[in-house]
């Protein structure tokens, strides 16, 4: 018996350090929202994966800086830059994360979300409520930035 459990927690710590499916790592980097306005970084968390506000393409002076549409009156003066926007993804195997969650400034609301990764540079995020059927999809494409060789990354 004390055999089988032992088995049992080192298979447990071997998946739970298992590295990411390497499909799974093109949603890594840095990502321009499908209505434009931000920037979100996306980085591993574990076996699943962070997203936080980068900033946005716009110096939009009328555009808050604070999670100002937040139901919690406590978390309306936290600032965007840093915010994290998902949690509790795993990635299913194929391209997709699933069973995570999306918080959406714009509207304080949070939905539940899955990420498709369309190819390399573009990214597929529906965030719907109960059903995914019931949602919106945006695409998101990556942001590509030059070297010292003036070639995109």
């Amino acid at each position: 018996m004390k055999l089988l459990c032992r088995i049992i927690v080192v298979t447990g710590l071997m998946l739970v350090a298992a590295p990411l499916p390497a499909a799974g790592n093109d949603v890594f980097g840095t990502w321009l929202t499908g209505d434009g306005d931000g920037w979100v970084t996306i980085t591993p968390n574990g076996t699943g994966l962070s997203g936080v506000i980068a900033g946005s393409p716009n110096d939009d002076a009328e555009r808050s800086t604070v999670d100002d549409k937040n139901p919690d009156p406590e978390l309306r003066s936290r600032k965007l830059i840093g915010l994290e926007l998902f949690t509790g993804f795993r990635f299913d195997g194929d391209d997709r994360w699933v069973d995570g969650t999306i918080y959406d400034p714009n509207s304080g609301k949070t939905y539940r979300c899955i990420i498709t990764i369309r190819d390399r540079n573009t990214l597929r995020v529906r965030g719907y409520i109960g059903f995914s059927l019931l949602g919106r999809t945006e695409t998101w494409t990556r942001r590509i930035e030059a070297d010292d060789s003036g070639e995109p990354d």
